[in-house]
């Protein structure tokens, strides 16, 4: 007996919305009968809330267990498949726990930047030594490193600011992706065999039929005046229509904003803040880690007794990135991931602290490079 057609819809164009499309649209059973369809709140595509924000480790030992068992192995053959190393930036890295001190560097050139200016042969202006911890070379440098547990080849952290060092998991246990560019890449795959993808459209109900089955959803469909293809000043500068889309099927993946659709689902928003940073061409190639730091900042920093937790995490690449991340809070989640306004200063002291224990005192982070995202939980 033939299967009757089935009509997916999937709601978020997140990380999981579109590697459930893939895995959709890769499973053996699948055919050309069945429809799926990824519909997307923000007009600037898929990926634009939390999925494109965070830091993208992959790790044997996280939680929760029984889908960890699964999803590492997972990540490993589809980067085998698709060329995950090329196209997301898929591989292994080291992961530890750093402990240490801040340093003040709001005055002149700080002591990671006159390492590498010296080691280029170049000249710049330098703190004054008193104020500074110094740097010792040589086999003093590598014997203090390891006994503070420093690896020697982790080569973008201050080691005089370094208490302590302890390795969070055995080599091979820790890999990353780049978030963007996977979801991305999932995203391209499912529309291959046939998915289908409509941005600045938002889910607003589920409709269920008399007898309890599920006959498709209600939306919001957002168009500016530009995508229509009309030139008339008068006109607003965007238009909303009222959709239906018929569905024998729902997914619900639109993370922190899943209760909008559905109120029973017992999930809450924690907003969290991230940056991307650009580091000086020489304190290149970084090393691949990703570190959960805890950081006494300096006196002058006014913060008391406060310890700073940022997560730091080298990305792959030619030209170097840097990944850190600070901790959540309450605000209330807003309407739609198009209405998040970034925080600046949430961004700015992220900064502040990477900048006072690395080798990226004269790093750069755009205003593009500044983030602020909403995780359920």
């Amino acid at each position: 007996m033939a299967q009757a057609p089935r009509s997916i819809v999937i709601i978020g164009g997140g990380i999981i919305g579109c590697t459930t499309a893939y895995y959709i649209t890769h499973h053996p059973s699948y055919s050309t009968d069945t429809k799926v369809t990824i519909v997307e709140t923000s007009a600037h595509g898929e990926a634009q809330g939390a999925s494109g924000k965070a830091g993208g480790l992959v790790a044997r030992w996280a939680y929760p267990q029984p889908l960890v068992d699964v999803s590492f192995d997972e990540h490993v053959r589809l980067a085998e498949l698709h060329g995950g190393s090329e196209r997301w930036g898929w591989r292994y890295v080291n992961c530890g726990s750093w402990d240490g001190r801040g340093e003040d560097i709001s005055e002149g050139t700080s002591d990671f930047d006159r390492e590498s200016v010296e080691a280029d042969g170049l000249t710049g202006r330098g703190k004054s030594l008193k104020k500074t911890l110094g740097l010792e070379g040589g086999k003093s440098h590598a014997k203090k490193n390891k006994d503070k547990g420093l690896p020697h080849d982790l080569n973008w952290m201050h080691s005089d600011l370094t208490d302590s060092y302890t390795p969070m998991a055995p080599s091979g246990d820790t890999a990353q992706v780049h978030p963007y560019l996977f979801t991305q890449s999932m995203l391209a795959l499912a529309q291959e065999c046939g998915a289908s993808f409509l941005p600045s459209t938002k889910a607003t109900a589920i409709r269920i039929s008399p007898s309890g089955h599920i006959i498709g959803i209600d939306c919001t469909v957002t168009r500016t005046r530009k995508s229509l293809g009309s030139d008339i000043q008068n006109e607003p500068e965007t238009i909303v229509e009222q959709m239906h889309l018929e569905a024998t099927h729902v997914i619900i993946a639109a993370g922190a904003w899943a209760p909008h659709i559905l109120p029973a689902l017992p999930l809450t928003g924690t907003r969290a803040h991230s940056i991307t940073i650009h580091p000086p061409a020489h304190t290149l190639p970084i090393a691949p880690y990703v570190l959960f730091t805890e950081i006494t900042p300096p006196s002058s920093s006014g913060r008391g007794s406060f310890h700073a937790i940022p997560e730091i995490y080298a990305r792959p690449g030619p030209n170097g990135e840097v990944y850190a991340c600070g901790p959540g809070d309450d605000a209330p989640l807003p309407d739609s991931v198009d209405d998040v306004d970034v925080d600046s200063s949430a961004c700015d002291a992220i900064w502040e602290d990477v900048r006072s224990v690395s080798r990226w005192g004269k790093g750069k982070v755009p205003s593009s490079a500044r983030r602020t995202l909403w995780r359920e939980g």
